[in-house]
């Protein structure tokens, strides 16, 4: 494996990632201070229970990281706090955010040395990149847990209320939309940083990259809100239904991603949040046919959803037939099937082609006996995403050392060979 760079560009978006989660926190206090002054305590409570179900979701995903890793910590402000210390840290739900600390740390450490500054320490370039790809998984899970459902909320309130006009649920509706984007976007810029000699990605792919995403997205939550606005005693319904049968596809794809029985189901368990979203690869080898029928499942599902919403609202008077219902629901369809142009138009000319070759590193032999002998890690890990094992590693009768410059988030490795396979 290549020596990571930890470029200004990557320096940049660390820092952006930081202040959308600084905006997102100041938004969801003042969204849900607009919520009590009007009233609305049913919204209120719906809105709140996201943001405790998504903190405890997160925090429990980076205590069973640290966990698995023994606590073995990496950078000087996570070495800090004690076991105790930490553990506390995720009861109060602060957990995460000492991670978050901890990229800040390695990023500036290594903008610094790419500025020439002398008396930084050890090139952390590596460590910054490996950070990063436990805090681009946290993202993913908060975004699909938190930000999302709070779209889909912000949406189906102005849609009720009539009132698009009000600046704060706008607000907080596109800046969920866009902390979203942006976490895939990170997400898959972490998958890039593995591809030995193909690391970089134009900004033309980017946006293609950015765009389906965001189509495909709008579609679904734009779906939910509609039917939730007109119909909302059902979509609880609908949820843990669609969640029930997507878990039972994720339990059949036979994950064995975390290092414990425990872990196992809360993983499986969060893919079946994300796919009532989007589509999210946990299946190693070739999956074109799955994704198909994964696409299929939730275009149906739309058509359902969009298809009850303009039966809901036109039956109460079918004198004043509205076109714009007609419109809407066209134009809903219509996004999603465009967002599938524009995926496919992205794997056929900008999503890399690589070999096995391309993940190959000089100490690869040394890994496998390595994972072949451990006992505390498990085999075959998934294709899952950034959870992290940058710490040192030995092989019996000597020491392995992984300088700073060797660290390597192998779980996030093996995500992107399946995914780029």
């Amino acid at each position: 494996m290549a020596h990571f760079e930890f470029k200004r560009l990557d320096f940049i978006l660390t820092i952006v990632g930081l202040l959308a989660l600084v905006v997102d926190i100041i938004l969801d206090i003042f969204t849900a201070i607009r919520f009590y002054t009007d009233q609305d305590y049913v919204r209120l409570g719906i809105f709140i229970f996201f943001l405790v179900a998504s903190s405890l979701l997160v925090q429990a995903y980076s205590w069973l990281w640290y966990e698995y890793d023994e606590f073995k910590m990496v950078t000087n402000v996570e070495k800090v706090p004690s076991k105790k210390s930490l553990k506390i840290l995720h009861f109060l739900q602060l957990g995460t955010y000492l991670r978050h600390m901890g990229v800040m740390e390695t990023a500036i450490c290594k903008y610094l040395q790419l500025k020439g500054v002398e008396g930084m320490g050890p090139d952390l370039g590596d460590a910054a990149v490996c950070l990063s790809h436990d805090v681009a998984m946290l993202r993913i899970v908060e975004a699909f847990s938190e930000s999302l459902p709070q779209l889909a909320l912000m949406v189906t309130t102005n849609i009720q209320k009539k009132q698009q006009q009000q600046a704060l649920p706008v607000i907080k509706a596109i800046a969920s939309a866009f902390f979203a984007s942006m976490t895939v976007m990170s997400y898959h810029r972490s998958l890039r940083s593995f591809l030995k000699d193909k690391q970089k990605q134009t900004f033309c792919s980017s946006v293609v990259y950015l765009s389906w995403n965001f189509l495909l997205i709008s579609a679904r939550v734009a779906a939910l809100a509609l039917f939730s606005s007109e119909l909302p005693c059902y979509i609880c319904i609908h949820f843990l239904c669609s969640w029930f049968v997507l878990l039972i596809c994720v339990w059949c794809c036979q994950t064995n991603f975390m290092n414990s029985k425990e872990g196992e189901v809360l993983y499986r368990g969060t893919v079946a949040l994300i796919w009532y979203f989007n589509w999210f690869n946990v299946v190693k080898g070739n999956t074109l046919w799955k994704t198909i029928l994964y696409h299929g499942y939730i275009l149906a599902d739309i058509t359902l959803l969009c298809g009850l919403w303009f039966w809901k609202i036109n039956s109460k008077d079918l004198k004043n037939f509205n076109y714009l219902h007609l419109l809407a629901y066209v134009l809903i369809f219509f996004v999603y099937i465009l967002g599938l142009v524009v995926k496919s138009i992205y794997y056929h000319c900008f999503h890399p082609k690589v070999t096995p070759a391309d993940f190959k590193s000089e100490d690869e032999t040394v890994d496998t006996v390595l994972e072949d002998s451990s006992t505390e890690r498990v085999p075959d890990e998934p294709d899952e995403p950034g959870f992290r094992r940058i710490i040192t590693q030995l092989d019996s009768g000597r020491a392995m050392r992984r300088g700073s410059g060797d660290k390597v988030n192998n779980r996030m490795k093996k995500l992107a060979e399946h995914f780029y396979s």
